[in-house]
């Protein structure tokens, strides 16, 4: 596995596999409109236009894996940490997320990491909270759906 900066010509495979990533998350909230799945090549354009992606890549199956962060003031908001169904639970998501963190603190001091992830997604959950972010604020958006935001300080990374 390899993971490295995607490029233009990446953004519509990490958009298929988005789409494919994000089905049990749709299934889990009975709710097919999530952004995730109806993001367009557009909009993932523009992300990338204003921060970085990175993806995972394997020579036999191509890109199995992509991360995404944009820096605001001294804050990284990572997005959209995606894995191939078929790859989870290998490890690829925590090395995805200590790449991008990586990338980051070797370019900025005193900066801190947000994320969020859907209340239900156990997964998810785990492993952020295993990867040291901590937990700082819920946010209901309806009855059946909510976001928990997580917090980690870049002096509490160790690379």
């Amino acid at each position: 596995m390899i993971i490295e900066k995607a490029n233009l010509n990446d953004l519509d495979e990490i958009l298929d596999l988005q789409k494919l990533s994000y089905i049990n998350e749709a299934e889990l909230y009975n709710d097919n409109s999530i952004e995730p799945l109806n993001q367009t090549i557009d909009e993932i354009r523009e992300e990338f236009q204003k921060g970085i992606i990175l993806k995972s890549f394997d020579y036999e199956y191509g890109i199995v894996g992509s991360i995404r962060a944009i820096k605001s003031n001294n804050n990284i908001m990572i997005r959209k940490l995606i894995v191939h169904p078929d790859f989870q639970n290998m490890g690829i998501g925590k090395k995805l997320l200590s790449a991008i963190e990586s990338y980051y603190i070797s370019l900025y001091s005193n900066i801190d990491f947000y994320l969020f992830t859907g209340y239900k997604s156990s997964k998810n959950l785990y492993l952020y909270r295993k990867c040291g972010y901590k937990e700082f604020k819920t946010e209901k958006i309806s009855e059946n759906f909510g976001f928990v935001h997580f917090k980690k300080k870049s002096n509490d990374i160790y690379i």
